[in-house]
């Protein structure tokens, strides 16, 4: 009977030490005093519905070049907004599309074709892609139907980072930043 509850008392301990060292894995925000992010941007598209396939002008077998977006509900406290378009279907891990950072907060909508130059007229910066380039880079998938995530952040403070910007990096310097999230996922398989 004592062997039960040592074994007992020692699957409670590892349940807690799992537990206690997932909850300082997440990511901290500057959110409501719940703790979570509020999820409420909403996203859209004219090219696509949320679920839908990306039209072919907007990937690789295309002209390439990004779809027009629109979002609402930003939070008022906003100070910069953020962009970050991945594919987590990608053979060999998440392959990253588009990261495009310090979009001024008035911001609602990016059109059709955005460029591609590091920094944009209103300030706002792309990173590196997957790719190994400024701006979008449309969907390419190697084989079946792949998902793409376009995740906007509004954020309480500007993006400070220097040297070569990616997802990752952007990603780190919003910690504890992130006011609101939305995004819009399309999907996109080649012929």
């Amino acid at each position: 009977m004592s062997r039960i509850i040592t074994c007992l008392l020692f699957l409670s301990m590892l349940v807690f030490l799992g537990c206690k060292e997932k909850e300082q894995t997440l990511p901290e925000t500057s959110s409501d005093a719940a703790g979570g992010i509020d999820m409420d941007i909403t996203a859209t598209s004219s090219a696509f519905q949320e679920g839908e396939l990306i039209p072919t002008q907007y990937t690789c077998d295309g002209a390439d070049i990004s779809p027009p977006l629109k979002w609402t509900a930003v939070p008022e406290e906003t100070k910069s907004i953020a962009l970050i378009c991945d594919d987590p279907d990608a053979p060999r891990g998440t392959w990253v599309h588009w990261v495009l950072y310090n979009l001024p907060p008035e911001t609602t909508e990016l059109p059709e074709d955005m460029p591609t130059s590091e920094v944009l007229d209103n300030g706002a910066r792309h990173g590196v892609t997957d790719f190994g380039q400024f701006g979008y880079g449309g969907p390419c998938p190697p084989s079946s139907t792949h998902r793409y995530f376009f995740k906007l952040y509004a954020l309480d403070t500007m993006i400070d980072i220097s040297g070569e910007v990616t997802k990752e990096t952007v990603e780190s310097a919003m910690k504890g930043h992130i006011l609101a999230e939305g995004q819009l996922m399309g999907k996109y398989a080649r012929k």
